[in-house]
């Protein structure tokens, strides 16, 4: 029986330990639950108004024995920062989820555990300190609002011991204690369960969608084979205006299989949308743009013509070269899209992709003279199936290209004003290969 058991606990802990690695140390994390520009500005206006709202309830109407209004007007102010453009338009961008981090983590923890323990922890304190816990964890990621639990709690208590005036209370009755483990268990519990929940239904409908699109590739294979007998009968000796049809039908039979090959390595990929592998392949950055444009399947000629490289300085990186190949076809995609559907005939430079070193990263831009995208979707393009549009599309073409570029530790950035285009920005950090390293063509 010994073995047996040794073999159950072995198999128990890497259960465990592959539960940990998957659910707190690779599931992405979200900084800002179900993000919108519209939620961000109500809470701001909330923490404005709701701070007044309480400095008169717990001062006036209802006095507790601590309560500072200056700090109140402080905090209230805070709020009015959700409301700014440059905070709430991109909520994917670095300044928006650190200033929405610091905003709650110094509302939240830090204040209401500050003030419950200057009011000696009496009931009405100890109720808004559970709310706290719930709400916090409502609106970030149960991990950081974990983190942000521990730290504004530990500073609260070092302020509590250079301002508290009364000796006697420590803050320590074992009842309050209690009540406040359950709401942080529970708080904890509920955030893991809901995060969860979001990752398996977007992991199983991804798993289908891939499913479903590998299984295209054999009626794939049937069509491009008729392509091929096509080519071979315009080898015949056949007149040369039927020949030529023949061969132009050809064409277009391979390159919708070879587009619709894209589509279908594009879906597997998605597929694996939440389990992208850390990329170690070294890619020269004009490279792989020359290599994707020469090859994109343009519809037209126009469509071709209007799309210009620039090349400013040159860069590597660590990425899937198949991966990386797709963002790049998806951009595009979207911006011969926007092109379409603007009033404007298509001239040179209507496309126009630029690979250059800024601030010691490599970019990629992609920018367009399109339509653009209108303000109030911009922060939602990167959303798992939304689509700005209607009739084409599944909404994981920009999903896919985030994913893979934050796997590769770079970030991926849009700038629109309508009706001016569109322009989509791929910052990677640069690797410096040493001479012991293959070149990338040689990788």
């Amino acid at each position: 029986m010994l073995p047996l058991d040794r073999l159950r606990v072995h198999n128990a802990s890497a259960r465990l330990w592959r539960w940990v690695v998957d659910e707190i140390v690779r599931a992405p994390l979200e900084p800002i639950l179900h993000p919108s520009t519209v939620r961000l500005q109500w809470l701001g206006l909330f923490t404005f108004g709701g701070h007044f709202l309480f400095a008169w309830m717990w001062g006036r109407l209802l006095p507790q024995p601590h309560e500072v209004f200056s700090v109140r007007v402080g905090l209230a102010f805070m709020g009015l920062l959700l409301l700014l453009n440059r905070v709430n338009r991109d909520l994917s961008a670095k300044t928006s989820v650190w200033v929405f981090g610091l905003i709650f983590w110094m509302q939240l923890p830090l204040y209401f555990g500050w003030m419950y323990l200057m009011n000696e922890g009496n009931k009405v304190w100890l109720a808004s300190l559970c709310s706290m816990v719930l709400i916090y964890y409502h609106i970030t990621d149960w991990r950081l609002a974990t983190l942000g639990t521990v730290t504004g709690f530990g500073l609260a208590a070092i302020l509590f011991q250079l301002t508290r005036t009364d000796q006697a209370w420590l803050g320590l009755d074992l009842d309050n204690l209690a009540v406040l483990a359950f709401a942080w268990v529970m708080s904890i519990m509920l955030g893991m369960s809901g995060a969860n929940l979001r990752r398996a239904r977007l992991i199983n409908t991804l798993s289908t969608m891939g499913v479903m699109a590998h299984e295209l590739r054999t009626p794939l294979a049937s069509v491009n084979l008729m392509g091929d007998v096509l080519r071979g009968l315009a080898q015949a000796d056949v007149p040369e205006i039927k020949r030529k049809k023949l061969e132009e039908l050809s064409t277009r039979l391979q390159n919708m299989v070879r587009s619709m090959n894209r589509q279908i390595d594009t879906q597997i990929s998605n597929a694996q949308l939440l389990r992208l592998p850390r990329p170690t392949t070294r890619i020269m950055g004009f490279e792989l743009v020359q290599d994707v444009v020469s090859q994109y399947p343009y519809r037209s000629t126009g469509e071709r013509e209007c799309v210009t490289l620039e090349l400013k300085e040159d860069f590597c990186f660590l990425g899937s070269r198949a991966q990386f190949s797709q963002v790049l076809v998806n951009l595009i995609k979207n911006a011969l899209h926007s092109l379409a559907s603007s009033s404007e005939a298509l001239q040179t430079g209507a496309l126009h992709i630029t690979v250059d070193v800024s601030q010691g990263r490599g970019c990629l831009t992609v920018a367009d003279k399109g339509t653009g995208i209108p303000l109030a979707k911009q922060q939602r393009v990167f959303e798992p199936f939304f689509s700005l549009q209607s009739t084409v599309g599944n909404g994981l073409g920009l999903t896919f290209c985030k994913n893979v570029v934050e796997a590769a530790d770079g970030h991926l950035s849009l700038r629109s004003e309508p009706p001016h285009g569109a322009t989509f920005t791929v910052t990677l950090p640069i690797h410096h290969h040493t001479s012991a390293e293959p070149s990338p063509d040689t990788a």
